[in-house]
């Protein structure tokens, strides 16, 4: 179902809780992801544990609205003054996609929700937590940052891997592409050649790359450093989940994450990369599952 709100349409899918409902969670992906992308076990647990499940497609990925004339950000010049502490002119701001999941609760009449990010949409879901603390049950932030400068650093084999990107349009060369990559920043548990083909073929029926609209969601990533010095104000009980083999969002992202905001549990997931999506292992899975599932019925018996 498509969504209107802040003058952008914004896909969303609904899955009905398993018995009992108990309350929502949202789940926020990350950089160029697509709902899609969420582990099928991940979000069935969530079911069966009453609550209803939403997913959303962020501004400028999968079925939403594609901000093609806002063109393409100087991703240099962007990244230079977020380390000087300046403020670059964005295409939008993590906050302007937090207004947009909070736009999908008001819209379907959810007043508080679970709410739940990966990756880039971990960092999305710590705005939500900062712009609407009454509307966060509890706030999980898995494989993000808190965007302090200098945390964020890839290892060099990922980063080449990261810049092989191909510069035409070929799908078979973009397929080459994302494949390398995603296996680059998986955990010791990679998926095979074929599962993550079968995903991104997938994927690409769906919605067809958009190398520049990810760039302008990375601008956004790059530019809120200011968000690390307001955790601070964050209530909502908070699990900060992160793999300890994660090379692309290194450990410490998420152990300054949990640091900064007050009374937050840090879960190391042993053997888990930046690969919760779009393939996930089953074991992976079992071991996130593990430490969310208590954490949920925990904020939910409190709330």
């Amino acid at each position: 179902m498509q969504i209107e709100t802040n003058g952008i349409r914004i896909e969303v899918e609904r899955t009905a809780p398993t018995g009992a409902a108990r309350g929502h969670v949202l789940l926020i992906m990350g950089l160029g992801g697509q709902l899609i992308h969420w582990p099928a076990a991940l979000v069935q647990a969530l079911a069966g544990e009453g609550l209803e499940v939403i997913r959303l497609d962020n501004r400028d990925a999968g079925l939403s609205t594609h901000l093609s004339h806002l063109g393409c950000p100087h991703m240099g010049w962007i990244a230079t003054a977020a380390w000087l502490g300046l403020r670059p002119r964005l295409p939008y701001s993590l906050s302007d996609m937090a207004q947009d999941a909070l736009g999908v609760l008001d819209a379907l009449g959810v007043a508080r929700a679970h709410v739940l990010g990966m990756s880039m949409g971990a960092m999305i879901a710590q705005r939500v937590a900062l712009a609407a603390p009454g509307r966060v049950a509890s706030l999980t932030s898995i494989m993000g940052s808190s965007g302090a400068r200098g945390l964020l650093r890839p290892s060099a084999s990922v980063l080449r891997a990261a810049a092989a990107k191909p510069r035409s349009d070929d799908a078979q060369a973009q397929l080459r592409y994302y494949t390398h990559f995603l296996r680059a920043v998986a955990g010791t548990f990679p998926p095979s050649e074929a599962e993550l083909q079968a995903v991104l073929v997938q994927s690409a029926q769906r919605s067809p790359p958009d190398g520049v609209a990810t760039q302008r969601q990375a601008a956004a990533v790059l530019a809120d450093g200011a968000r690390a010095r307001e955790l601070g104000r964050i209530r909502a009980p908070t699990l900060v989940i992160h793999g300890r083999a994660d090379p692309w969002v290194p450990l410490a992202c998420g152990v300054d994450t949990a640091r900064r905001i007050p009374g937050a549990r840090l879960a190391v997931i042993e053997d888990m990369g930046h690969d919760l999506a779009p393939v996930a292992h089953p074991e992976i899975v079992r071991r996130v599952l593990a430490e969310l599932l208590p954490f949920l019925r925990s904020a939910g018996a409190a709330a």
